[in-house]
């Protein structure tokens, strides 16, 4: 399985940047590739529509926001990856979004 990582430092406290990114349906509030974001399932599951029309399908794994992190896997995707698993988080000492996804795609 592949992974990687990739962060980014903001100059904004950690609780103001969680509350920005950290719901789990936010993602076309931030993220101008996401056009928009459908819940279903109880808000486990998001239908996500690009700005390129694409639509990608994930379920939330866990959520914690007293440490301010989620992890979500791909259910329906246009990417070349299986068993996609990717964690969002905030760290409180840099206040770096942080995004850590691991998943097995074709070489």
């Amino acid at each position: 399985m592949a992974n990687t990582s990739d962060s980014v430092e903001l100059g904004a406290p950690p609780d103001r940047v969680w509350q920005l990114i950290g719901g789990f349906h936010s993602l076309p509030d931030w993220l101008p590739y996401i056009a928009s974001s459908a819940m279903s399932e109880g808000g486990r599951v998001r239908t996500l529509r690009s700005a390129a029309n694409e639509v990608i399908v994930e379920r939330l794994e866990s959520f914690d926001n007293r440490n301010r992190s989620y992890s979500y896997s791909f259910l329906a995707s246009p990417f070349p990856a299986s068993d996609y698993l990717a964690t969002l988080s905030v760290r409180h000492a840099s206040s770096r979004p942080r995004s850590e996804p691991a998943f097995d795609a074709p070489v």
